[in-house]
């Protein structure tokens, strides 16, 4: 006997049902609207909207696109009390808002350790020395002349989560889960670089740096540099934004993106790690015996239900309901999802919709009839190695409560009866 047939019948919404409650959406929609005196009735049918009565902008009046005004809200958030300054600090994308696995370029969180440098391509070089044969200075023009790979991965802060280390801090997926982001990066891959200057044998580490204000530099093992790491220029198919490194940046597929260094200006290549101050006294994940870990590069498997959530609460009312959200893994590709409703006491599979990539985000759903009773929401992942996502008392058993880096805990939402939704955590 499977293991789902042990499990109570899953409260999922059947076809008939779902054909009966969408036959009914414009009705339920029309009624919801005018108990809550929603939109301007004048506009609304068997009225002709004023939008139809003139002509709209004609092309080119906008030469950049824009999301419409009515999309306003849908932006970058910070936390003002979360750092000293906003030149080292963090702004998170609005998870709850977005569909799909690909973040737009302008929602995409920032992360900076001296502001955003803003750097003129005609001056900028990327530089490669140190134990190699043949030292390079490439501008980006030259870079571009390199054989060209295209890879979509997600990009995580090793303290995505951090905060929420110690029990639930902070109420919306976009401040405990939006230091994250999966665009399609187009660039060079490291390995063609280093293999053209020609690595000495005792190479084995590389130091990265950054041309911000803060230099940022990390030290980088050979074997992943030479595996996936990518040096872009492009997301998503245009030139990199200025917060997300222009010209130029370090892709490190599924590793934290500390390592992903912006503004890349140099590599050097040498025989042992730099242990530099990003990897000793900041990234490093404290014990409870007050020893760290160091080099925790990977970020393991990891999801978080971003529909309904604090910042998208039901509003529809009882009935037909989208359970959306999304997981990852640094090892490698999602396997599968599992749901809870009731905090963890059963899970039924969700539906992953859209590519299942390596290394990047992954779209799951699940639909069920809700019937207005509280929820304890929760998702699980679990990655083609294995790998299955911990709930948050199984890593502060082995990591006790002093840590911020590499949270991967599950993450429970309480849905009340109203539909609005808190950060909440369960025994």
């Amino acid at each position: 006997m499977s293991k789902d047939k042990l499990l109570p019948s899953a409260p999922r919404a059947s076809r008939r049902g779902f054909l009966t409650a969408a036959g009914g959406l414009a009705a339920t929609a029309l009624a919801s609207q005018a108990r809550a005196g929603a939109g301007n009735p004048a506009n609304q049918p068997p009225n002709v909207p004023e939008w139809t009565r003139t002509l709209g902008e004609g092309v080119a009046v906008r030469p950049y696109g824009k999301p419409s005004k009515f999309e306003k809200d849908v932006v970058r958030r910070d936390v003002e009390w979360l750092t000293a300054s906003r030149e080292s600090s963090v702004s998170f994308t609005p998870l709850h808002e977005l569909e799909g696995i690909i973040t737009p370029n302008g929602l995409c969180f920032e992360r900076h350790h001296g502001g955003v440098a803003e750097v003129d391509p005609a001056d900028h070089r990327l530089m490669i020395h140190g134990l190699v044969e043949r030292p390079l200075l490439l501008s980006l023009d030259e870079l571009k002349r390199y054989p060209r790979v295209n890879r979509i991965h997600f990009m995580e802060c090793a303290a995505n989560s951090g905060m929420e280390w110690r029990g639930a801090q902070l109420n919306g997926c976009q401040f405990t889960h939006g230091m994250i982001h999966c665009v399609q990066y187009t660039g060079v891959s490291l390995r063609t670089l280093l293999e053209e200057t020609g690595v000495k044998p005792n190479g084995k580490w590389l130091l990265v740096e950054g041309a911000d204000s803060a230099s940022m530099d990390r030290s980088l093992p050979i074997e992943k540099a030479l595996d996936d790491c990518i040096i872009a220029y492009k997301m998503n198919g245009e030139a990199l934004y200025p917060e997300q490194g222009y010209p130029m940046r370090l892709v490190v597929p599924g590793w934290q993106g500390n390592l992903w260094v912006k503004w890349l200006r140099r590599i050097e290549v040498g025989d042992q790690p730099w242990h530099t101050r990003e990897e000793t006294s900041k990234y490093t994940d404290l014990l409870p015996n007050g020893k760290a870990r160091r080099f925790t590069w990977s970020m393991d498997a990891k999801s978080v239900i971003t529909s309904p959530s604090p910042q998208a609460p039901i509003k529809h009312g009882k009935g037909f309901t989208i359970v959306s959200g999304l997981a990852w893994s640094g090892n490698g590709k999602v396997k599968r999802v599992d749901v809870s409703l009731d905090g963890g006491r059963n899970w039924w599979p969700a539906r992953i919709d859209g590519p299942v990539l390596d290394k990047a985000l992954t779209r799951f759903y699940y639909e069920f009839d809700w019937n207005g009773e509280p929820l304890l929401l929760q998702s699980r992942v679990q990655d083609e190695t294995g790998y299955v996502q911990p709930s948050k008392a199984e890593l502060r058993k082995v990591r006790g409560y002093n840590s911020i880096y590499h949270n991967n805990g599950i993450q429970t939402w309480h849905v009340q009866a109203n539909g609005e939704v808190e950060n909440v955590e369960v025994a």
